[in-house]
């Protein structure tokens, strides 16, 4: 049974772990860092299933991508208790698999004046996260400029280029693979270079 599946083996030490590397990840945008390792369901990265366990509790609303099992579903409730929406306005996070099959960054709620903490927080399984587009990251937390190369293509990059634009309204991002993850604050902006050429 997908229940017998444990948590974190030292519950406070690992999510006190995992914890700190996701407010390094978002502090430090493009540097990686490093959760704990667990046993998970099949088709949750490490890193995701431990920052899941960290984040989710009896109060938080989920937005699940239709790509994950039923399994995925089952120990998440089982071990955190969190609720489920079908819309990604209303979710506090949403836990994506295939990141090109995923809704517009606008249709996740980006906060509002008032409360723009309230806004969904993004957790992407990416296969890898080096490899893909070369870009260019400024804001706070980055001395002058860092390059990364995660596998997220142009259309993602000039979504979120517009996202900042409404600082502070937008979303917070985390990038998952094995037991490593990767921040992306509201506050990084991409530097994306004018295209020459028809």
């Amino acid at each position: 049974m997908i229940t017998q599946l444990t948590g974190f083996t030292d519950t406070v030490y690992d999510a006190q772990k995992t914890f700190r590397a996701l407010l390094d990840a978002l502090a430090r945008p493009g540097i990686l860092q490093t959760t704990v390792s667990l046993t998970t369901p099949n088709g949750l990265e490490l890193s995701c299933a431990a920052a899941c366990l960290t984040l989710f509790d009896l109060e938080t609303v989920v937005w699940l991508q239709s790509g994950f099992t039923e399994d995925v579903r089952q120990w998440l409730v089982f071990h955190t208790g969190c609720r489920f929406t079908d819309n990604p306005q209303a979710a506090d996070f949403a836990l994506i698999k295939e990141i090109a099959t995923a809704p517009k960054l606008a249709e996740f709620s980006w906060g509002n004046a008032e409360y723009p903490e309230a806004s969904t927080s993004l957790l992407i399984q990416l296969p890898e996260l080096t490899g893909g587009l070369p870009m260019k990251l400024k804001g706070p937390g980055i001395l002058d400029e860092i390059a990364v190369s995660l596998p997220l293509n142009s259309d993602f990059w000039q979504q979120w280029q517009m996202m900042t634009a409404d600082y502070p309204l937008g979303l917070d991002c985390w990038c998952f693979v094995d037991d490593r993850v990767l921040g992306l604050p509201r506050t990084a902006q991409p530097i994306i270079e004018s295209q020459g050429g028809v």
